[in-house]
Parts: C-alpha cells; sequence; structure tokens
C-alpha cells in the first residue's frame, strides 16, 4: 500500500508515506510543520558545505586542506596560556593529528574522548608535527554513513527525534521523483527576462546541489518566487481596497481648512504641512485611503490625526482613533480635548472600564451620529459597536495590531483609513509589511523641543547620576523611573538577582534615595483607575517620580518629565529604549536619559552605543534590523502574510524590489489573475494565504 502511493506521490502526499520515513518519523517531521511532500520540498537547508572526500592521516601533507575522519583519543582545555586553546589527539588507524581551537572553552562538553569526528581545515607545520587549527568539525553519530557524500551537501535544521543527516538520506533518495512535481509559475519569457532558473530544477539544486555556483541560482530563483507571492498578496489587498467598496469623498475647502488650524496655537512644521496635503488629497477621492504615517516620537503625528478627523468631521462624517492600549486612548483624548475646547464636535472615550448603562447610552449617541469623533482602545472592535457614518478610521501604533484586528474596525463599509507608528519602520520592512499602504513620513521634530542627551551609566557612576536627578528634582522637575519587570519574585527566575523590579525599588527610592520627594508607583497589573489616578498625580506635578514598567513606552505626553533613568537597559531592545526615551524632552528644558546598565554582550553594548549617539529613529530602526535580522522584527503572520521560508529581505532587498515591480505590474494588468498563464500563480497564493486577503472571491 505505502510503495504503491510512494509510485504516485502528489505535493498533497502525506510525508509518512514516503519510503524510509513511516508513521514515527512522519510525527517528528509534523513537530517541525512538515506534513506533506510539498511541505518537505519547503524544508529548506540552513546550510551547504562541500567537501573534499577524507583522506587517512597518514597521507595527510603540510598546507594542504583535507577532510580526515577519526576518533577523539584525548581533550586538553589549556586556559593559563595568553591565548586560551582547547586540544584534541584525532586518531584513525594510520595515525594521529593535533587539533587545536583558540578560545574554545564552548567544545569541551561537545568534544569528549570516543566521539568520532570529521574535521576540514588547513594542515600546518607545528613544531615538527602537523596539526590544524580552529577547523571546521561535524561530531558524526554512531549509525551515520561514512562515506564521502555524507559529509557534503545540504545540513537541515534537525531535532533530537530527525537529525540533519536522517533528512539528508530521506531528501536524497526521494528528491529526483519529487522536484518534477512542482509547477512553473512563469512563462519562459518572464523566466528569462529575470534569469530564473527553472523552477523544479531549483528545487532539486537546493536539496542536493551540484556545485556552488548552480546552488546561487536555486536559491536566487527560490527566493524571488518566495518574495513574488508575497508582494502579489499584498498587490491584490492594495487592489480589494482601492476597488472594493467606494468611500466618501471629503472636501477640504479653504473655509474648512481655516477653521481646523484655528485650533492649533501653533504654526505646522513643513513635514507636518506635506503629510497634511497627502491625507486631505487621499480623502477626497472615492478610493478608500490606505496611508502609513510614519513619524518619531514626539514629531507631532498627533496633529495631522486631528487634522484629518476634524476634516471627516466638516464632512458630517464620523471618526475613531483608535490606540493599542488605555493609556494611549487617554492621552489621545486628553490631547484632543485641549484643542477641541469650547468645539461643537462632540466626542467620546470608550475604554474596557466603561461597562452597564453608560456605555449602552454612549453607543447609543454613536449609532445616531450624536457623536463624531471616538477614541478608544481595542473595545472598539466589539460587535455592539454600531456607527452611523464612520468616515475616517485613524488606528495609532499599528504594528501592536494584526491585520484582521484593523480589518474588523471596518465592519464591511470602507472608511479612509489612517495607520500611524511612532517606531520608525526600515524600508525593507515598510515594502513587506506594510506594502499595500501608501507611506508618509515625518522626519523632524517641531521647534521648541529641548534636547535630550544620553548617557550609559557604568555601576560605579551610579551615584553621581543620582545626586545629578535629586538636584533636578529640587529644581521642581520630574523623573521616571523604567524596570524591565513588575516584582523580583517572579516564577522561575530566582537565580536572576541582577534584574530590579519596579516594586522593589519603588520602596527603596520612596524611603532612602529620596525620601524628600514624592514617588508614585505604576504597572500594567495595577486597576485600571488606580493607573489613571497615578497618571493624573504625576500629570499635575504632585509627583516628583514615577516607578513604572514599559507601560510608559507610547503616548506618555509630560513636558516637565525631563530626566528617565532606564535600569538594566541592556535588557530591553532598541525600538523600546527609543520609545521609552521618547517620553521625554516634550517640553523646552534639556532633558536627560540614564541607561543603567553592567554587560559585556556585545549585541547589548551595540544598542547602549548607538542610544548614546542618535536620537534620529530611523537610524536606530536600520540599526536593530541589522543587529537582530528581520525574523525578530518582522512578524509575517500578524500582517496576514505567509512566512518567509528561504529569503531574507535584509540580504535579499535587490531581489525583493525586483519581485515587487513584477507583482504590482502583473496585478495591475490583471487584478483578478484570471487570464489563463495566471492560474498558476491564482493557485499558489490561495494555498499560501488562504482566505486572509479575501483571495478566494477574486474575480
Amino acid at each position: 500500500m505505502a510503495e504503491q502511493q510512494a509510485n504516485q506521490i502528489t505535493l498533497e502526499t502525506p510525508v509518512q508515506f514516503l519510503k524510509g520515513v513511516g508513521p514515527a518519523r512522519g510525527k517528528a517531521f509534523g513537530e517541525l510543520d512538515v506534513r506533506t511532500v510539498g511541505d518537505l520540498l519547503e524544508y529548506y537547508p540552513r546550510d551547504w558545505v562541500f567537501l573534499p572526500e577524507p583522506v587517512q592521516i597518514c597521507d595527510v601533507r603540510a598546507n594542504q586542506t583535507v577532510c580526515i575522519v577519526g576518533i577523539v583519543e584525548q581533550t586538553d582545555w589549556q586556559p593559563y596560556r595568553k591565548i586560551p586553546i582547547f586540544e584534541i589527539t584525532l586518531a584513525d588507524e594510520t595515525g594521529l593529528m593535533r587539533v587545536v581551537w583558540f578560545h574554545g572553552r564552548y567544545l569541551i562538553n561537545q568534544l569528549e574522548p570516543g566521539k568520532v569526528l570529521l574535521v576540514h581545515g588547513k594542515a600546518k607545520k607545528y613544531k615538527y608535527q602537523l596539526q590544524m587549527s580552529n577547523p571546521k568539525f561535524i561530531v558524526l553519530q554512531e549509525d551515520q554513513p561514512r562515506g564521502p557524500e555524507a559529509f557534503s551537501g545540504p545540513v537541515y535544521p534537525a531535532t533530537a527525534k530527525l537529525q540533519s543527516w536522517q533528512i539528508k538520506k530521506i531528501m536524497r533518495s526521494h528528491i529526483d521523483e519529487m522536484a518534477p512535481l512542482v509547477p512553473e509559475l512563469f512563462d519562459e519569457a518572464f523566466s528569462k527576462k529575470n534569469e530564473l532558473m527553472a523552477r523544479p530544477i531549483a528545487f532539486r539544486q537546493i536539496h542536493g546541489p551540484d556545485d556552488e555556483d548552480t546552488l546561487a541560482q536555486a536559491k536566487r530563483r527560490l527566493k524571488y518566487d518566495e518574495l513574488f507571492l508575497m508582494q502579489a498578496g499584498l498587490a491584490l489587498r492594495r487592489y480589494h481596497v482601492q476597488h472594493g467598496n467606494p468611500a466618501i469623498p471629503m472636501r477640504c475647502e479653504e473655509t474648512i481648512d481655516h477653521r481646523i488650524r484655528r485650533r492649533f496655537p501653533f504654526i505646522l512644521t513643513e513635514d507636518q504641512e506635506n503629510v497634511i496635503g497627502e491625507v486631505v488629497a487621499d480623502m477626497a477621492k472615492e478610493i478608500p485611503m490606505n496611508r502609513l504615517l510614519q513619524g518619531d516620537v514626539g514629531s507631532g503625528k498627533t496633529v495631522v490625526a486631528l487634522y484629518a478627523a476634524l476634516t471627516a468631521v466638516a464632512n458630517k462624517c464620523q471618526a475613531v482613533i483608535m490606540a493599542p492600549t488605555e493609556i494611549l486612548a487617554r492621552q489621545h483624548y486628553q490631547n484632543m480635548e485641549r484643542f477641541l475646547k469650547g468645539s461643537r464636535v462632540k466626542r467620546e472615550l470608550i475604554v474596557g472600564g466603561i461597562t452597564g448603562k453608560k456605555r449602552q447610552a454612549v453607543l447609543e449617541r454613536i449609532k445616531t451620529g450624536d457623536v463624531d469623533i471616538v477614541v478608544g482602545t481595542v473595545a472598539l472592535l466589539q460587535g455592539d459597536i454600531d456607527y452611523a457614518n464612520l468616515g475616517l478610521v485613524i488606528i495609532d501604533e499599528q504594528h501592536k495590531f494584526g491585520v484582521h484586528q484593523r480589518a474588523g474596525l471596518r465592519k464591511g463599509r470602507s472608511p479612509h483609513c489612517l495607520v500611524m507608528t511612532a517606531t520608525p519602520i526600515p524600508r525593507t520592512l515598510a515594502m513587506t509589511a506594510f506594502g499595500d499602504l501608501d507611506v508618509s513620513v515625518i522626519k523632524h521634530s517641531p521647534p521648541g523641543r529641548g534636547e535630550v542627551i544620553t548617557r550609559w551609566v557604568q555601576p560605579h557612576d551610579r551615584n553621581k547620576a543620582m545626586d545629578f536627578i535629586r538636584q533636578r528634582l529640587k529644581a521642581k522637575k520630574q523623573a521616571y523611573f523604567v524596570y524591565p519587570r513588575i516584582d523580583s519574585e517572579e516564577p522561575g527566575d530566582s537565580e536572576k538577582t541582577d534584574i530590579r523590579a519596579a516594586v522593589d525599588e519603588y520602596h527603596r527610592l520612596q524611603s532612602t534615595v529620596f525620601p524628600e520627594f514624592k514617588v508614585g508607583l505604576l504597572h500594567g497589573q495595577m486597576p485600571t483607575e488606580e493607573k489613571k489616578d497615578i497618571m493624573a498625580a504625576f500629570r499635575a506635578g504632585k509627583l516628583d517620580v514615577l516607578v513604572s514598567t514599559v507601560v510608559i513606552e507610547v503616548g506618555v505626553d509630560i513636558p516637565n518629565a525631563t530626566m528617565m533613568v532606564i535600569e538594566n537597559a541592556n535588557r530591553f531592545g532598541l525600538a523600546q529604549l527609543h520609545q521609552l526615551r521618547g517620553r521625554i524632552g516634550r517640553g523646552q528644558s534639556k532633558s536627560y536619559c540614564f541607561l543603567f546598565a553592567e554587560t559585556e554582550d556585545e549585541t547589548a553594548v551595540s544598542r547602549l552605543d548607538i542610544m548614546t549617539r542618535s536620537r534620529d529613529g530611523f537610524e536606530i530602526a536600520e540599526h536593530d534590523l541589522k543587529l537582530r535580522g528581520p525574523g525578530e522584527l518582522f512578524s509575517t503572520r500578524q500582517h496576514g502574510l505567509p512566512d518567509l521560508k528561504i529569503a531574507n529581505i535584509v540580504e535579499d532587498f535587490d531581489l525583493l524590489n525586483l519581485a515587487r515591480r513584477d507583482a504590482f505590474a502583473m496585478i495591475q494588468i490583471d487584478p483578478t489573475l484570471t487570464q489563463k498563464p495566471h492560474a498558476l500563480i491564482r493557485g499558489e497564493l490561495i494555498k499560501r494565504f488562504g482566505t486572509k486577503l479575501g483571495l478566494v472571491d477574486v474575480g
């Protein structure tokens, strides 16, 4: 039965029916998200090794680059040397070879006597004997093949149940029957123009390359396909928004513009003017606006958002402003109240704490059109909220909402949509995660903002920093103290004594460090009303110091707070550090950010270093992308996109540009992908995106 199915395999055949797999290994593959033959083909190697055939030790000559297979006879860690070394004696039936690794302490538990080892490197004479220094190596398992083909070729991400060589053996047995099953997505002319290897050949070569040049061509082809399909999905999503239900066109004549500007007691910056021009032009069309507004912390995005909301209200439409946290929603509402004091614009705040009859009354007013602007959190997504004439949706801190949450707010309508983020997005990410949106950028902060000085404070300078803060507190300035966690007694963390916690430090700062000042505590587990009261007291100047967790990361705007201490700053990501620092420097006074950290970790040092050098969020975001890679920064699933399995949007940026250009051009010509040459691409998109982008309904 299994043999019969193996003879008739398709891309949908369960992987367990392949010869050499079976139910147990099939289950192990399932844990790697490999369930079908198609999944197995897309289980790409993490590396490729091109090694010569192993030679015996007696045949090795000085200055030769060779492969040797032998048994580890003895090991020796020598930490006392000027450069510490880890040394082994490797033996085969013909002789012994000395092998050393400089700074090799990490190998003590990996390379023990009795292990069988393959080493690949250059043999050199040292004190009249041959030795290898810092060679590459593979620890061979007892049942692992020893032939030369076992050492070269692909290296797969493995588990304890399924090792790389076992996956390679299965691939090698079946690749000739699996690769031809893969359909070719593009016609010959398209492939030739873009210099793309045939798709079935690319799969054959990625799992068993003839040489490094052929491997490079195979990788390029499969990366291109992945990026093309992602960009085609984005192009289709954009087409749906633009050609689905029309939006209400909203005019912003001179009289409306004049009325709105009267609300702002300052002159708008050139960046704000440019972005408002783009937003107003979008809102004047029947095509729904779908615009991403990037602006660094404190750059004045809120003013643009309010201008757009008031344009909607002037056109007899409702506007919604949605924020990821209650603190940020209240902040938006308070800012709006400041600008709209005495105005006839009716506005409401909806957060989780508003319940019962009060909530019902507000919902009724929204439904009948008696509310013009609604501000809130994800509570705005609840099914019981209905709008009389929703014309504009504004979503702040866009990256904290998934694509489905954003779609939920539209509720079948096509309002104009403005999404904002204070986390600057590198161009590579913007083209991928937000490739279906038009992008506006506010680069410069409004004039009159104070300088922010950032210092990395080592333990021996802590007291000096505290004395400086004390002097500023005496001058009636306020300070934030931010901690990575709420409590030191968190489960499973007893050994992490170096991590300071907000609750403990709040008591210490209040009783010992700053007994003459008023200290408050704020964290995410506090009741809503208590959080609200604490923020109100700090805003009113009744508290001098606010001890907090990252709950203040976005939206808190208190001009008199000119100092920030971030404890264990090495434990925060760059984007988070930049966001936190953005809470100070909101007024005209000079502000100070102190990063308290003791670390020798290279990545952490690099983060702290760029924070002290730069305040440019875009420069910091690019640096973060280089440090961490796109994997951690870019959650494809959150954006309704399939995961990237082989392409890397940073390393493959040129290919991303090419794929984007081709995909958007194709959707422009055939927006329903119903032309015969595009049938396979349509099928592949439906398979990858499912119903996430409404692709099943296309056409």
